[in-house]
């Protein structure tokens, strides 16, 4: 029996999808289940779609069957003044009937879980983990010439995608039009980054004005701060959010924003987010 392929319409809006983690690749959570079930849902609703994650320690290369995209990987990403070699890896979830692209790279994901090793002590360097996910998928997305019309973002991991679409891609023809749509969940991190994160940010092209929330404290609140003030939509992703960051939210009286949404209720509700954030 030959398998379905999946049609797209010819102006099917494409939604790229920047997560931080997704099952069956590692243990379900709420963002995991939730990023393993929306891209399809949506992709169902003939949307075209492209999903990433990082490349952490646990998930079992060899079990889930990834390999690496040579025509992709290759480049280097500096941070710091350091080179960093970009890896990009793709495997398949045969069932949804879609791929899932893996960015790699031995420093930062290699050896290393999503926040915090074995014994529970986060990583010192997750603020370049996160600078280096969120330039490397959008590399990816360049040599791949898959311009999205909107970007989901999942995950803390993911935080900096509108900052960076607004700022150092706003001369980009191929991102500088899509629309970056924030998830905000409750799963965080304790530690805040570290005091340099702001000089760095400022090396790839931020502005003072723009990292004002960060400046003090580089902690999960702030961070979901400047999410919130640079994307073009948010989503309330967990039914409970950290009080700092809930208050923000209601502050912003203008804020394109949609309140969380059931298990059976989410792909539609997002879908029709989708086209009401495209329509702003």
């Amino acid at each position: 029996m030959k398998s379905k392929k999946t049609v797209y319409i010819m102006d099917a809006k494409k939604i790229l999808f920047i997560t931080q983690e997704i099952t069956p690749y590692l243990p379900k959570t709420e963002i995991s289940t939730l990023c393993r079930e929306l891209p399809q849902g949506i992709q169902e609703k003939k949307r075209q779609i492209r999903t990433f994650m990082p490349k952490f320690a646990h998930i079992n290369e060899r079990r889930n069957q990834l390999h690496e995209v040579i025509r992709l990987s290759g480049m280097n990403l500096i941070i710091d003044d350091t080179d960093h070699p970009l890896i990009i890896k793709v495997a398949s979830i045969q069932a949804a009937r879609m791929q899932v692209y893996f960015i790699d790279n031995d420093d930062f994901f290699q050896g290393k879980n999503a926040v915090a090793n074995d014994e529970g002590e986060e990583y010192d360097d997750n603020d370049d983990r996160s600078i280096f996910y969120v330039r490397g998928v959008l590399e990816t997305v360049k040599k791949l010439r898959w311009i999205p019309d909107v970007i989901h973002c999942h995950g803390w991991i993911s935080a900096l995608t509108a900052l960076y679409i607004k700022r150092m891609y706003k001369d980009d023809p191929g991102l500088n039009t899509a629309k970056v749509i924030y998830s905000v969940y409750d799963q965080g991190f304790e530690k805040p980054f570290r005091k340099d994160f702001l000089r760095k940010l400022k090396d790839d092209g931020a502005e003072e004005a723009d990292l004002m929330h960060i400046k003090d404290s580089a902690n999960f609140t702030n961070l979901n701060k400047l999410a919130i003030d640079f994307s073009d939509g948010v989503i309330q992703g967990s039914q409970e959010l950290p009080e700092g960051i809930a208050d923000y939210i209601k502050e912003k009286k203008d804020l394109t924003f949609l309140p969380y949404q059931s298990s059976e209720e989410y792909i539609d509700a997002y879908n029709k987010f989708y086209d009401t954030v495209l329509e702003k």
